[in-house]
């Protein structure tokens, strides 16, 4: 396996996915992990995962943002992105380790790592978390007029290399459907693995067990390193929330905003000094307990792609999900499993029925939790990625 991350402590979703993959893998094969480790990262994290591998190799993540990089990417063909995950170490480890060790085949989390690969007639297995160059190209819709020009010529390479490596693939998999049905523009087999939820950790927690608290806790959570979740915030905080709070009716069931992650951007704290505002960047660790103290989350996401992790660990935790179209990744029913609203005022509608039907509360929540069992819990996910792997090494 060859991923761009090494997935402990878990912090994110793409670390979620790939831990709780390893975990379940580690039964039935054995697995080498070569991947990127951030400074961050110590002896400790690499151990736990290596309880579910035969070998963990790291390599040192260089830093993204340096005038190498940027120098590079103007005299190439590669993107910012590809140029920033180019390691010869990387394909150095891959290729020493190829020539010790006998390989059913490669799995490879995140195509601008795929460039490290040394030649070999092992068949590959690509999953891909989003369409990358979407994620990029919404983003630089909403980027300053002066800098979209280069965004525009970056995102062109990013999109070139991404297809490219999409093609050069074994078996392509995609984490929706909405993602599939765009890499099918490029090529026809590509197969769903979604992402998933430990159904055993976040537990169902009903209505009336919420409605003991004096207030109501709208939930947005999410690491803000990333476009898509500040890109939400800013959203909720500008458009969402001072609607709500122009409705008595609304805030008078104590509705309070919170708003929970490590490094909350500055920017972001300024665009409220409400006090039923919360910022929290101190919340438990153990996110499970956070969704027990919430009553509605919102994911009003418009950049980005994949499948939402704190969507499907709401869903499991008893929580109703308001978030937009492109959201609703998991093609989730509306007004049954899930609401879903592309603007401000839709928004506001969704929260408000919610607050003030309890019928509809508990149907919205009782099937979202029918749901993520059924469909979204890890040990289908892990032998939906067996079956991807039996059709390209048929083994007993």
């Amino acid at each position: 396996m060859v991923s761009s991350f090494l997935p402990y402590p878990i912090f994110s979703g793409g670390h979620i996915r790939l831990f709780n993959i390893l975990k379940l893998l580690s039964k039935k094969h054995q697995i080498y992990l070569v991947c990127e480790k951030r400074d961050y990262q110590t002896k400790n994290d690499v151990k736990a995962v290596e309880e579910y591998c035969e070998k963990v190799i790291t390599v040192n993540r260089e830093k993204q943002w340096s005038w190498q990089n940027i120098v590079k990417t103007g005299l190439s063909s590669k993107s910012f992105l590809i140029t920033g995950h180019a390691s010869n170490k990387m394909k150095k480890e891959i290729d020493d380790l190829l020539n010790q060790e006998k390989f059913d085949l490669i799995h490879i989390e995140t195509f601008y790592v795929m460039q490290n690969l040394p030649k070999t007639a092992l068949p590959t297995v690509l999953i891909e978390h989003n369409v990358e160059y979407l994620v990029y190209k919404r983003f630089a819709k909403q980027a300053p007029l002066f800098l979209r020009p280069l965004l525009y010529i970056d995102i062109l390479k990013l999109k070139f290399w991404e297809e490219n490596m999409w093609n050069k693939a074994t078996k392509l998999v995609a984490v929706s459907e909405i993602d599939k049905k765009i890499m099918e523009k490029k090529r026809r087999d590509v197969d769903v693995v979604s992402n998933g939820v430990d159904i055993e950790k976040f537990r169902f927690m009903n209505y009336e067990s919420r409605i003991q608290n004096e207030e109501k806790r709208m939930l947005f959570i999410g690491d803000f390193r990333w476009i898509e979740n500040r890109d939400a915030a800013e959203w909720i905080l500008k458009e969402i929330w001072p609607k709500l709070n122009h409705e008595s009716r609304i805030m008078n069931h104590g509705l309070k905003l919170w708003i929970v992650g490590k490094n909350i951007p500055q920017s972001l704290k300024k665009l409220s000094n409400d006090d039923n505002v919360i910022f929290d960047e101190n919340a438990p660790d153990k996110t499970e307990i956070i969704y027990q103290k919430s009553n509605i989350l919102l994911a009003p996401i418009r950049v980005g792609g994949g499948t939402s992790f704190k969507i499907l660990e709401a869903m499991a935790s008893g929580i109703c999900v308001v978030t937009t179209a492109l959201g609703n990744a998991i093609k989730a029913e509306e007004n049954l499993e899930i609401l879903v609203a592309n603007n401000s005022d839709g928004f506001v509608e969704k929260i408000r029925e919610l607050l003030e039907n309890e019928k509809f509360y508990k149907k919205i929540s009782t099937n979202a939790r029918k749901l993520v069992e059924k469909k979204f819990n890890w040990k289908k996910i892990t032998r939906d990625l067996n079956s991807v792997y039996e059709s390209v090494v048929p083994y007993d």
